[in-house]
C-alpha cells in the first residue's frame, strides 16, 4: 500500500510540475510577443483597415480604387513610417468585423469611422480623435419625420455593431429596428420602402442625400461621434500608437487635417 501510494505521490508532482512548466512557457510567450511597430517595419508595409462603402471616408470610386479621408489619413501614417505613401495594404472591413481583423491581426490598425466608446476602450486602444461626427437621420423626402423621437413604432435601419444601434436602441426603444451589414443595403431598403428611416452618423448619410434629391437627412444630430484610429492593447503595441498619434497631432496642429476635410467636402 505505501509502495502504491509512494507511486501516486510521484505522478502527482511530475504532473504539477508539467503544468506548471506549461504555464511558465505561456506567461513567458506572453511576455516576448513581438513589438508591433518592429514587426511592420521588417515587413516593409502597413496593413490597414477602411471600409470601403461609406463615402466620403472610404469607398471605391469609378476607377476601381479605394479612396476617402481614413485612407489619406492611412496613406500619411504609412509616408510617416516608410517615407512613402504606396507602402500601404488596404483591408476591407465592416463595422460588424473591424474589431474582429483588428484584435486577431489581420491588419495592423483600423481607420474606419469607428467611434470612440468606453465599450471600445475595454477591448482595444484608439488614437486620439480626427474627425467629430453626430448622429442623425435620412428618411425619404416626403416623409412627416422630422426628429429621432418620432421613430417610435417605424421600421429603422442601422448598420451592425455601430453606436447608432445602441443609441436607437436606448432613445426610442420602440423603433422597430432593422440591421443591415452595409450602408448600401439599408439604403435599398429605405428606397424600396422596407424600412421608413436610417439612423448613423451625419456624414454618411449626408453623402446619400447629396447623390439623391429623393431623400434628406433631418436637420439635427444627437450624439457627439469622434473618430479615432484602432490599435490593439498591449504594450507590445505601445510604440504604434504613439507613432499613430504623432500623425494625427501633426495633421491638426499643421492644419493638413483642415485641407482633407475640405478635399472629401467635410467643411
Amino acid at each position: 500500500m505505501k509502495r502504491v501510494l509512494l507511486i501516486l505521490g510521484i505522478l502527482i508532482v511530475a504532473a504539477l510540475a508539467g503544468v506548471f512548466y506549461l504555464w511558465d512557457k505561456i506567461e513567458t510567450k506572453k511576455l516576448e510577443m513581438p513589438d508591433s511597430y518592429q514587426t511592420i517595419m521588417n515587413r516593409g508595409y502597413l496593413i490597414v483597415g477602411v471600409k470601403t462603402d461609406t463615402k466620403p471616408f472610404g469607398y471605391i470610386d469609378k476607377d476601381g480604387q479605394i479612396v476617402g479621408l481614413d485612407i489619406d489619413i492611412a496613406k500619411a501614417i504609412a509616408k510617416f513610417l516608410f517615407r512613402d505613401e504606396k507602402k500601404l495594404k488596404l483591408v476591407s472591413v465592416t463595422p460588424s468585423d473591424r474589431l474582429i481583423k483588428l484584435t486577431t491581426g489581420d491588419v495592423d490598425i483600423v481607420i474606419a469611422t469607428m467611434t470612440v466608446t468606453p465599450q471600445r476602450l475595454d477591448l482595444i486602444d484608439f488614437s486620439h480623435a480626427y474627425f467629430i461626427a453626430g448622429q442623425t437621420v435620412l428618411v425619404p423626402k416626403d416623409s412627416k419625420i422630422s426628429a429621432l423621437g418620432e421613430l417610435g413604432n417605424h421600421n429603422v435601419g442601422v448598420i451592425f455593431g455601430t453606436t447608432a444601434e445602441k443609441n436607437l436602441r436606448t432613445l426610442v426603444p420602440t423603433a422597430r429596428v432593422f440591421g443591415y451589414r452595409t450602408y448600401d443595403d439599408a439604403y435599398e431598403a429605405l428606397n424600396k420602402g422596407i424600412i421608413q428611416a436610417i439612423t448613423s452618423d451625419d456624414t454618411i448619410l449626408r453623402s446619400y442625400a447629396l447623390n439623391n434629391k429623393s431623400v434628406r437627412v433631418i436637420n439635427r444630430k444627437y450624439s457627439k461621434e469622434p473618430y479615432a484610429i484602432g490599435v490593439r492593447k498591449g504594450k507590445e503595441n505601445k510604440l504604434l500608437l504613439e507613432k499613430v498619434n504623432f500623425v494625427v497631432k501633426t495633421l491638426v496642429t499643421n492644419n493638413s487635417i483642415n485641407h482633407l476635410y475640405s478635399k472629401w467636402g467635410l467643411r
